[in-house]
Parts: C-alpha cells; structure tokens; sequence
C-alpha cells in the first residue's frame, strides 16, 4: 500500500509570487486623464480608463470638462486599459433591454476600432446597474464591470460583473486605507486595492496633491503587482485552470503564460504549457 504523504501547503499568488495588487478606474476620458496618465506612467501604476465613445463632441463649461478625441486614445492609454462606459453616458438601469444592449455594444466596437484590441470592461454610468443590466453585459462579451459601491476592504472581487471598489480618492479615508495597504506584509491571504475616480475632479477641486501623494507613496514598489482590472481578471482566471497534482509534487499549467503558486513558502512559476516539479 503506498504511503500518503503528508499535505503540502500550496497557495495561488499574483505574478512573481506577489500577495498585493493595486487597480485604479477613472471614467469618462476628459482632458485630465493625460496629466493622470503621466503621473501612473512616473510611478508604474495601471489603470482602467472607462470612456464614452459618443461624447467626443459634447460641449462643455469648463476647460476640464472637455473630452479627449478618440483618435488620441491609443497613444495616451498605452500600457493601461481601456474599457466602455457606454456610448452617451445614462443611466443604464432604467434604459429597454435594446437600448442596454446598443450603449454597451457599440461602445465596445468604436473603442475596438480606435485601440485593436478586444475591449471587455466597463463602468457603470452613473453606477447605475441591475441584473438584467448584468444579463446584458454577459451577452455583449463584458467580463468586467466596476460599480461605485465602496467595500473599505482589500479582498477580491466575488463577481467580477458586481466589483465593487475599495474606495473613490475622494474618500476621507483614503490616505488611511492606502497606509495601511502599503504596510500589509502578511502571505496568509491575497489583498487587492481598488481605487476609482475622475481625473477632472482634480482640476475641479484643485486637489492634485491627493493623488499625487498617492502615487508617490505606493508606487513602483516591489511587493505589489500593478495591473489594469482586466489583467486581473485574466490572471485569476489563468490560476484557476492549473491542474496540481494530488501529492503537490507537481503542476500542469495549460495556459499561455506564467502563473505563480507559494509552495511551502516558496513561490514556484508554472510556464505556460508545461509541467513544473514543485
């Protein structure tokens, strides 16, 4: 009778075996966006940008309000995402089922066409949503949507289609949360923080200290992973298909890129394609 070994402690982590991910969204793609993109840009930050394809003409009042051409989106958001945040901006859940479907549908092919990839996230205008909205999104090729709907918390999303945000940059907490974040060096669990906003509400407020400080203090640090909400969302789902043998001596990664597991404490890549001894 062969012997049972004994159990091996094995845990997912984020790339290079990290246990902390930052993620920011900001919507509507007004002119602010280039100054924040620069600042990410600086401290190695990713965001997911959540524009409305429909609005490019839109007048405006004040010169932060202004919207930035399509045609200069893939310039400026290289290295970020960029998401839907439907075609006009309404309030989603009170639109017909057709009309959900259109905002969100047709948002997703011009962004496609100026950017040359498939775009699978979005934002809730007005952080307007309800299950048929949900229902919607799934048949319109959206793996991703966030809501404005703050948690104060660093777990991960249950529901990518219902993620929730730690926190908006406006919120009185926000510098505590951040800290606090930062500090967090504990392995027993994944930790994510999820930040969201508009960029023209740093010009409206005259407050681009906040963010500013923000991305000084928890930038280009080595314990985190900064990813954009979809590159998450893929990564997880690449984790999830790893197929670890029952004594944990070793894994099947069947992706097409790397994933990570802590093995004892000890993190482990898995190459796409291969089998790794643990």
């Amino acid at each position: 009778m062969t012997k049972t070994k004994k159990l091996r402690k094995i845990y997912t982590c984020f790339p290079e075996g990290k246990h902390k991910v930052l993620t920011t969204s900001y919507d509507d793609g007004k002119i602010p966006d280039r100054r924040l993109v620069e600042l990410f840009n600086e401290y190695g930050i990713k965001g997911t940008f959540n524009v409305n394809s429909g609005l490019e003409k839109e007048a405006f009042k004040h010169d932060y309000d202004e919207r930035i051409p399509l045609s200069e989106y893939k310039k400026l958001y290289a290295g970020h995402e960029v998401a839907c945040h439907s075609v006009t901006h309404p309030t989603i859940a009170r639109c017909p089922r057709e009309q959900i479907v259109r905002q969100v549908i047709e948002d997703r092919r011009a962004l496609e066409e100026v950017m040359g990839y498939t775009v699978r996230g979005l934002a809730y205008p007005n952080g307007s949503f309800s299950d048929e909205v949900v229902d919607a999104l799934k048949a319109c090729g959206i793996r991703h949507a966030r809501t404005v709907n703050a948690t104060h918390s660093f777990d991960l999303p249950t529901d990518y289609l219902r993620w929730n945000p730690t926190c908006r940059h406006g919120d009185e907490a926000f510098e505590d949360i951040y800290k606090e974040f930062i500090k967090f060096h504990k392995t027993q669990y994944l930790y994510m923080l999820y930040v969201w906003g508009h960029s023209y509400e740093f010009d409206r407020d005259d407050n681009w200290n906040i963010i500013e400080k923000f991305s000084k203090k928890i930038g280009n640090k080595s314990d985190i992973w900064y990813a954009t909400n979809i590159e998450i969302v893929d990564y997880l789902d690449d984790v999830s298909r790893v197929q670890v043998s029952v004594d944990g001596d070793f894994a099947y990664n069947p992706n097409a890129k790397s994933v990570w597991l802590e093995v004892d404490k000890k993190s482990v890549e898995l190459k796409g394609g291969a089998t790794t001894e643990l």
